[in-house]
């Protein structure tokens, strides 16, 4: 372990400087770390701990258990003794539900990011920390290299990234991962290296054994990682690009639609016509990630060409002409399964689309599903103006589902509080907004 001691470890300087750059951060901030019990997570746990007393704030750990190893439930826990040296609060968040079967890292990362922001956002606590450091910027990079991503896929990790209740802050992704191992020992910080980082059945970890090979031929974690980042600002550079055309030639309804003008995408550079094409797709479907650069130059090739008449169907969108322009709408064939209604006066999600508020007293068996043809037909005839739009929007509407086949629908409102229950106690009725995440990133 200490032939790692040759690299300096990070000083409350420097790091005061990184979080700096990560923030602004409130008076007093409360800021929950992610823990894995690896010597990353443990250094930025100690890093952490001296610069929130500073701040006069609270630093809270995390650890996720995935329940994938018989151990982990002791490593878990390991981790909390650990921490407690240090006077840290520490939380074990428990993933339930079937095991995980197929793409098993990208399926428990998905899990921990929805556990952990659940966690920050009934605890009102606006900041998590994650460790990620410079090998894994030029991991991430050579992934995405190797997978034949586009401009946003090879800008790779941003330093923040605004979640629908809360940041994310990297403030490690410019250090190294032999510092934060330095930084462990020169602090008395033990740590537990996860079995699965040797595993090359995954391609980050084959990945990671390409490193001494590249740094042979001048290509390390400092290069790949500082390329990663000049990527980034010219993806910031674009998006207002993309930013400004939407603007311009889209109109985003709520009723989860959009509406655009073809026109807006001629005679302008092709990376920002595939980007509006993206952005207009992930709002509709309420997914993190656009469709792959192929289908989207399918796409993009089409509307120039006008040859949308029939419709397209893509990343469970649903594309075609409508009055003067396009309508991107979402498939019904896409939408999510009814999801059941346990608890009242409570905002759920529905479809990665709509924040639904639920009704203060829940029947047993209540779901909340797409409207569908039979609902939207229903509710068209009690409000003839609706039947402007396109049948399948109204179908994927959101609803509630009575076990006695009762359907309400929950027409989406425009915007309703969802600051505190007293506020929520208030509202008369079920209601539903239109709110794709679309800050989603990692």
């Amino acid at each position: 372990m200490f032939q790692w001691a040759a690299s300096p470890p990070l000083d409350e300087q420097t790091f005061a400087r990184l979080m700096q750059a990560v923030g602004p951060f409130e008076t007093r901030p409360r800021v929950a770390v992610a823990v894995s019990g690896g010597p990353d997570s443990m250094a930025l746990c100690g890093l952490m701990v001296r610069w929130m007393r500073s701040q006069g704030g609270e630093t809270v750990a995390l650890t996720v258990d995935h329940r994938l190893r018989p151990e982990s439930p002791h490593e878990a826990r390991l981790v909390g003794e650990r921490l407690a040296r240090l006077g840290l609060t520490h939380h074990i968040l428990t993933r339930t539900g079937p095991p995980l079967q197929a793409n098993v890292q990208a399926a428990a990362r998905a899990a921990r990011y929805q556990l952990m922001e659940e966690w920050c956002r009934r605890e009102g606590v606006l900041h998590l920390a994650l460790a990620h450091h410079q090998d894994d910027q030029a991991a991430t990079f050579l992934l995405r290299l190797a997978r034949g991503s586009g401009l946003r896929g090879l800008a790779a990790m941003t330093p923040v990234v605004y979640r629908r209740n809360m940041r994310v802050v990297r403030p490690l992704l410019t250090v190294t991962r032999a510092c934060l191992k330095a930084t462990c020992i020169a602090h008395g910080l033990a740590w537990t290296d996860d079995p699965s980082n040797q595993n090359e059945s995954f391609a980050r970890v084959r990945m990671r054994r390409l490193f001494p090979l590249l740094k042979i031929e001048g290509i390390d974690t400092t290069r790949l990682a500082t390329t990663a980042k000049h990527l980034t600002r010219v993806k910031v550079a674009i998006n207002e690009a993309v930013a400004t055309i939407l603007a311009k030639s889209a109109e985003i309804h709520p009723f989860g639609f959009a509406l655009l003008d073809p026109m807006g995408l001629r005679g302008i550079p092709y990376e920002v016509a595939l980007r509006a094409i993206a952005s207009l797709l992930t709002i509709v479907n309420g997914r993190t990630y656009p469709p792959r650069l192929r289908q989207l130059e399918d796409l993009h090739m089409a509307i120039l060409a006008q040859a949308i008449q029939g419709g397209r169907t893509l990343a469970g969108c649903l594309v075609r002409p409508f009055q003067e322009g396009l309508l991107l709408c979402r498939e019904p064939a896409a939408v999510a399964v009814p999801q059941s209604v346990t608890a009242g006066g409570v905002c759920l999600l529905w479809d990665r689309r709509f924040l639904i508020l639920t009704p203060r007293t829940v029947p047993a068996g209540l779901k909340v599903g797409a409207l569908g043809q039979a609902g939207w037909r229903a509710l068209s005839m009690v409000r003839p103006a609706l039947t402007r739009l396109p049948p399948r929007i109204g179908w994927t509407l959101p609803a509630l589902h009575a076990p006695n086949g009762q359907i309400e629908p929950l027409l989406p409102v425009e915007a309703f509080c969802d600051a505190n229950l007293s506020e929520r106690n208030s509202v008369a009725t079920t209601t539903a907004v239109f709110a794709p995440d679309l800050t989603h990133r990692h």
